[in-house]
């Protein structure tokens, strides 16, 4: 056995080798559920795709299922999509004659407009939704601000707070929480406030959830708006909206004084409320948490009676909402909306939501649109084939689940990607390979 010492100073050699070995041999579950619900046929049938220019380019399945699977092996921008592009055996496993480069992914992206946005965003949405087997959908929509540091178009100084004067964009995104899938989403210039082109988008969404129903929509104050609370109730739509903290609002927090202890250091109301630009009055939940037991509690203090004692103690919280249901309960389903925030934050982590940018704006937009594809699809992986109680993020699962090398051999006569793996996970891997195989997905797949 050789000492540390000598371990350390040992001389080592390098040689080379033919075989073409990928790093990304776990992309072969992808693969096999990509070919099970129909994704490839779906691409192909859709007559409003950009077509190549020239019988040489690649076809467009291609391009779209490579620009995908870029983002699943950690491209988060285009330059990132060069490292998928020389890497023969994931091409093989996909079935690809060529794998495309980051100039192919831009020229695609940039003969979008946003006619052709709209037709394709309606089509993959759509897709999913129009096969999901499930109905009843709590639908969560939020804006967010992505920072660019070029010229693209629609960069515009805004509401920007981490990056103070710096010019963004600022898309809206429309989540199903329950089963944790992107419904829409629209990129808009970065001096649009959050509730801008609001209603359109929540218009839009709906048309692509087409029959399902939504039981709930929940949304943050920065939708606190007359003309959306009327909206909703005309659609005879269930809401809970976080209510912004106006100075009438503040005044009637400070008039409450019928507080209902629900535990330690949290206690809530009611109130009917009616604003000035209001038709009617509504119903508000009020929510407040001495920051003394609860340091971390999310809320806002009444800045118009800070200098009351008691209201130096807590934190305030309130909800518009058009529910029959107990207080308590309005308050524990507006807290779920917190995972959309979660959502976003792997969005721009996993999937470059906010680094995919051109200069064109309809280019960009739908470069997003297929990087919230790819999120959906991963989302149908980690629900459906893998089935873990926790679902963990892209980052983990590519260094966990598909970060393995492979390589392609014949074996008499049959071509068999042979797996690099110890034999403690071997069964491990077998298990999710047998499963994706003779899974049956929830869904009625018109193109499987």
């Amino acid at each position: 056995m050789l000492s540390v010492r000598q371990n350390c100073t040992m001389e080592l050699d390098i040689r080379y080798t033919n075989k073409e070995i990928t790093p990304w041999g776990g992309m072969i579950f992808l693969k096999q559920m990509l070919k099970k619900i129909g994704f490839r046929e779906l691409i192909q049938q859709n007559p409003d795709l950009p077509q190549p220019g020239s019988n040489r380019g690649y076809i467009t399945s291609t391009i779209i299922e490579g620009f995908i699977t870029s983002i699943w092996c950690g491209a988060n921008r285009f330059l990132h999509t060069e490292v998928t592009r020389h890497d023969l055996t994931l091409g093989k496993i996909f079935d690809w004659k060529n794998t495309p480069g980051q100039d192919t992914y831009k020229r695609f992206f940039s003969k979008f407009n946003q006619a052709i946005n709209q037709k394709v965003s309606d089509c993959f949405y759509s897709w999913i939704f129009d096969n999901f087997k499930f109905d009843n959908f709590t639908l969560d929509i939020d804006s967010s601000v992505m920072t660019r540091y070029g010229q693209q178009e629609g960069a515009k100084n805004g509401y920007n707070p981490n990056k103070k004067g710096r010019a963004s964009h600022h898309p809206l995104i429309a989540f199903i929480a329950d089963v944790k899938l992107v419904a829409n989403m629209w990129l808009r210039s970065g001096d649009t406030s959050s509730a801008n082109n609001f209603l359109s988008f929540l218009e839009d969404t709906l048309s692509k959830l087409k029959h399902k129903t939504v039981s709930l929509i929940r949304l943050d104050s920065g939708f606190f708006q007359s003309d959306i609370l009327d909206y909703l109730e005309e659609k005879l739509m269930n809401y809970i909206v976080a209510v912004k903290f106006t100075h009438p609002i503040q005044r009637l927090i400070h008039a409450s004084n019928n507080w209902i202890v629900l535990d330690t250091g949290i206690e809530i109301c009611e109130q009917m409320y009616q604003s000035d630009s209001w038709n009617k009055s509504r119903r508000i939940v009020i929510v407040r948490q001495r920051i003394k037991d609860r340091p971390q509690a999310a809320g806002k203090q009444l800045g118009l009676f800070l200098e009351e004692e008691i209201h130096k103690n807590y934190r305030y919280s309130a909800y518009v909402t058009n529910m029959k249901l107990a207080p308590a309960e309005i308050w524990r389903l507006y807290r779920g909306r917190g995972d959309a925030e979660n959502r976003i934050k792997e969005l721009k982590y996993d999937f470059g939501f906010d680094s995919f940018n051109l200069r064109d704006f309809y280019a960009t937009e739908a470069a997003l649109t297929f990087a919230m594809i790819a999120y959906n699809l991963m989302a149908l992986f980690r629900t459906f084939i893998l089935q873990e109680k926790t679902q963990r993020t892209l980052s983990t699962l590519r260094y966990r689940t598909f970060a393995i090398g492979a390589y392609f051999e014949k074996i008499n006569g049959k071509i068999v990607l042979k797996i690099a793996l110890n034999k403690k996970r071997r069964a491990w891997f077998s298990g999710i390979w047998n499963h994706s195989k003779l899974f049956e997905f929830p869904f009625h797949f018109s193109n499987a």
